[in-house]
């Protein structure tokens, strides 16, 4: 034990003193010191309600932004499946026309087995491609334009009213990929 100096076993005395002759600021003193401890306390306890609602307030931010970011990528991902293969479907839409060009001259010729062989493998060659999703625009002549849909090449003299702002010709067949078009039908508009 450390020896006390006089000065400070004066200054317990004294407390001591007033302690035994005037009880009443001795409770008095002590209750000042209860009541700032429970401030303490609860300005303590309030402190940390406030920093929990504000760490929940950032967790439900950041889950909703996750959930945002999975959905969007999710949906990305939906449509890059849907569309992987545009880059080669459009590469292969000439082909698709040139079949359509070649049995249109076979169909002129005598050799009927050689018309039968090219319908076949045009015929598979159709049906492997809308498998994959290529659909083919369906547009007649006598159906409204619709420069959302169509692509004008020309425009010509309409024969009668009716044909008016119709289509008269289609040059090229439109093919969409899913829900996008990928080539547009190449029409001759009546005027």
């Amino acid at each position: 034990m450390s020896k006390k100096s006089k000065v400070e076993e004066m200054d317990e005395a004294t407390q001591d003193a007033q302690t035994v002759e005037n009880p009443e600021l001795n409770e008095e003193h002590i209750e000042a010191e209860n009541a700032s401890d429970e401030k303490e306390e609860i300005s303590v306890e309030d402190q940390l309600r406030e920093d929990l609602a504000k760490e929940k307030d950032k967790f439900l931010r950041l889950f909703a932004e996750f959930e945002n970011f999975k959905r969007r990528t999710s949906k990305e991902r939906m449509e890059l499946f849907k569309t992987a293969g545009q880059e080669v479907m459009v590469s292969l839409l000439p082909v698709l026309d040139d079949f359509e060009r070649a049995l249109k001259e076979l169909s002129k010729s005598e050799d009927k087995e050689m018309f039968k062989g090219v319908e076949l493998i045009s015929n598979k060659f159709k049906e492997t491609l809308k498998a994959k999703g290529l659909e083919q625009i369906e547009v007649g002549e006598g159906d409204t334009f619709d420069a959302e849909v169509h692509e004008a090449i020309t425009q010509i003299p309409a024969p009668n009213k009716k044909l008016k702002g119709k289509i008269i010709d289609v040059v090229e067949k439109g093919f969409k990929l899913g829900d996008r078009i990928i080539r547009h039908p190449k029409v001759v508009v009546g005027n």
